[in-house]
C-alpha cells in the first residue's frame, strides 16, 4: 500500500512539474537586456533630449516676441507673440508626457503648466494680480519664488488671451504685458534648466541608461523598459482625462467646455494634438517593435494606427470648443477619440506589457 502511496503521489509531483513547465513555457519572456538598453538610448537621445531642446528654443522665441509687444505694442505684435505662444505650447506637450525625472522636481512641471485647475486656483490669482498690479513680480527672477499657478502657461494664456488682452495692442504697454513677459521669461528659464539636467552625460540620462545596483532610479534593465513603457501609458491617460474628460465625458454628459484646456486662445486641440505626436514620436524613434517577439510586432502597429487616427480627428476638431460641444457632428468626434484613447491605452498597457513579460496582474493605468 505504501508503495502505491509513494507511487501515486510521485506521479502527482511529476503531473504538476510538467503542467508548471508548460505554463512556464507559455509565459513571455522580457526582451535581452542588450535589446532593451539600445531601446533606451534611442528614446533618451533621440526624443526626450531633442524634445527638450525644441521646447526650450520655443520658449525662448515667445520671450523675445513679448519683449518686442512691450516694447512697441501693435495688432500685428500681439499677432505674432499670440503665434509664438501656440508654437511653444505645442513643443511643450510633445514633451510634456515625459513625466519623470527633473520635470517632476523642484515643481519644474507646475511652473511650466499648473493644469488641471479644478478650483480655478491659478485664474483667481491672475486676475487679482491684474486688477492689483504688484510690481515685484515683473523684476528679472521674481516670479520663481511665487506662486507657481502664476508662473506658466496657464497665466500667460489669460494675459494673451483673457478678458481685456485687447489692450495689449496699444501703447503704452502696461503693467499687463511687463506681467506676461515676466511669465514667458521665467518660462523660459525652466525650459533652459531642463534642457541642461537633460544634457548632463553624468545626470539623468545616465541614470537611464545605465541602470545597476548604485542607480538611484533603475537596478535593471527591465526596470527602466517598465518605466519608458509606463511613460507611454501615462501620456495616453492624460489625453484621454486631462484633456478630454475634463470638458466631456462621453455622449450623454454634460460637458463644461471652460473647463478645457487653454479654450481662451483656441489652443485645447493644439495640446492633443502635440501630446499625441509625442506618444507617436517615442514609440517609433525607440523602436519599441523591437523588443516584442516577431509574432506580436502588430501590437505596435496597431497603437500607430490608432494615434494617426486620433491625431486625424483632433485635426477636424473647431478650435472653439464651446461651438465643439454643441455641435453633434463634433461631438461623436470626441466620443470617437475617448472611445480611441481608451483603445490605445489597452493596446500599451495590455497588449505591449503582456507581450514584453509583465504580469497580468500589473497595470500602469489609473495609478495602479
Amino acid at each position: 500500500m505504501l508503495k502505491i502511496l509513494i507511487g501515486a503521489g510521485l506521479a502527482a509531483m511529476l503531473t504538476s512539474a510538467a503542467v508548471y513547465a508548460q505554463e512556464e513555457t507559455l509565459l513571455p519572456e522580457m526582451p535581452e537586456d542588450a535589446e532593451i538598453h539600445r531601446a533606451i538610448v534611442k528614446a533618451v537621445d533621440d526624443f526626450i533630449r531633442p524634445g527638450y531642446r525644441e521646447f526650450h528654443s520655443t520658449a525662448g522665441a515667445l520671450a523675445q516676441e513679448m519683449d518686442a509687444l512691450c516694447e512697441n505694442p501693435s495688432k500685428a505684435a500681439l499677432a505674432e507673440t499670440r503665434e509664438a505662444f501656440t508654437a511653444a505650447a505645442k513643443a511643450w506637450a510633445k514633451i510634456e508626457i515625459v513625466r519623470t525625472g527633473p520635470a517632476i522636481q523642484e515643481n519644474h512641471f507646475e511652473r511650466i503648466l499648473f493644469y488641471p485647475d479644478r478650483k480655478s486656483t491659478g485664474l483667481k490669482q491672475v486676475q487679482a494680480l491684474l486688477a492689483k498690479p504688484d510690481e515685484s513680480v515683473v523684476t528679472p527672477n521674481s516670479l520663481s519664488g511665487k506662486s507657481v499657478a502664476i508662473q506658466g502657461f496657464g497665466a500667460l494664456e489669460f494675459v494673451l488671451a483673457g478678458t481685456g488682452s485687447e489692450e495689449l495692442a496699444k501703447a503704452p504697454a502696461t503693467f499687463r504685458c511687463h506681467y506676461g513677459r515676466a511669465v514667458a521669461h521665467n518660462v523660459e528659464q525652466v525650459a533652459a534648466e531642463l534642457e541642461r539636467l537633460w544634457e548632463d552625460p553624468e545626470g539623468i540620462q545616465q541614470d537611464w541608461k545605465e541602470p545597476g545596483p548604485h542607480n538611484p532610479l533603475f537596478r535593471t534593465q527591465q526596470e527602466a523598459l517598465t518605466a519608458l513603457l509606463g511613460i507611454l501609458v501615462h501620456g495616453a491617460e492624460m489625453v484621454r482625462d486631462q484633456r478630454i474628460e475634463t470638458f466631456y465625458k462621453g455622449e450623454d454628459s454634460v460637458a463644461f467646455p471652460k473647463q478645457a484646456i487653454f479654450w481662451r486662445s483656441g489652443n485645447t486641440w493644439t495640446m492633443v494634438e502635440g501630446n499625441l505626436q509625442g506618444l507617436r514620436d517615442l514609440l517609433h524613434v525607440s523602436d519599441m517593435a523591437t523588443l516584442l517577439p516577431e509574432d506580436q510586432t502588430s501590437i505596435v502597429a496597431s497603437a500607430d494606427f490608432v494615434l494617426k487616427s486620433m491625431l486625424r480627428v483632433s485635426a477636424e476638431m473647431n478650435s472653439y470648443i464651446e461651438a465643439a460641444v454643441a455641435d453633434e457632428a463634433q461631438r461623436q468626434k470626441l466620443d470617437f477619440l475617448l472611445l480611441n484613447g481608451r483603445d490605445l491605452i489597452t493596446r500599451l498597457n495590455d497588449h505591449y506589457g503582456g507581450a514584453i513579460g509583465l504580469t497580468s496582474g500589473f497595470s500602469f493605468s489609473d495609478g495602479d
